[in-house]
């Protein structure tokens, strides 16, 4: 009978673990730093996981954005993005996990990799290739679901959030920027002539990692509009350039 017993409790706990996909989840959170890397954002990395995962259809919280109030009252209706790097010689290779509020794996992917010699392509290559596990994986949220908070006492709800959080004010970059290409993208100059931005290239088109001393984000077009977006002070910074190829 205790033997039957054990069965059935082991039973019943793989059943519920099968159950919890990724499709009980609305949110993700995602880190300013992954764990591999000494500065925020490194490589436009962080950003480019969000706008993925947005991309999927998930609603993506990064670094110290206001939690949406259902995720402010608890925090388990979320999942985790981390990534894990294996070392490898002329090799850069990136997974992707996503975790719930007990650290258990939902989601894993296959093992992204790249053979670009250049870090930022590298790392970027990896992210996009673990990505399109993800990517051939059905999601489709189910609002039904309730998940259980990590404590007794749920937090009470927070008060009135604004909307999700929307990048700053966009300016413009005063003045043409030249592209002049270099061996993995481009080097945007003013008429000055001096170096504004270092553009490289990415498996999508008209997507590009943009380098700029700190200010490390991405240039994409938009509208027919080409957009500098970066954070800065935990803000997002959005900027309109006037870009000359």
């Amino acid at each position: 009978m205790k033997a039957l017993a054990l069965f059935i409790t082991v039973l019943l706990t793989v059943a519920t673990h099968a159950q919890n996909t990724i499709n009980n989840y609305k949110y993700v959170l995602v880190p300013e730093r992954f764990d591999f890397f000494k500065t925020d954002n490194q490589y436009g990395l962080n950003t480019t996981t969000k706008l993925l995962l947005e991309d999927k259809g998930f609603t993506v919280v990064m670094g110290n954005e206001q939690l949406p109030p259902p995720l402010a009252a608890n925090k388990c209706n979320a999942l985790k993005a981390e990534l894990t790097e294996k070392k490898g010689f002329f090799v850069t290779s990136l997974t992707l996990l996503l975790k719930d509020c007990q650290g258990n794996v939902i989601f894993k992917s296959k093992e992204g990799k790249s053979r670009e010699k250049e870090w930022p392509a590298a790392y970027n290559e990896a992210l996009r290739d673990a990505f399109s596990t993800l990517k051939s994986t059905p999601y489709n949220y189910d609002s039904t679901t309730v998940m259980q908070p990590q404590q007794a006492t749920v937090a009470p709800a927070a008060p009135a959030a604004a909307p999700a959080p929307t990048p700053a004010a966009v300016t413009d970059i005063t003045g043409i920027l030249y592209a002049q290409a270099t061996t993995n993208g481009y080097q945007l100059i003013d008429t000055t002539p001096k170096k504004v931005l270092t553009l490289l290239k990415t498996s999508m088109p008209d997507y590009f990692i943009a380098e700029n001393g700190g200010l490390n984000g991405v240039v994409f077009k938009k509208n027919e509009e080409w957009m500098y977006e970066y954070y800065k002070d935990n803000n997002l910074v959005s900027q309109k350039l006037q870009i000359k190829f």
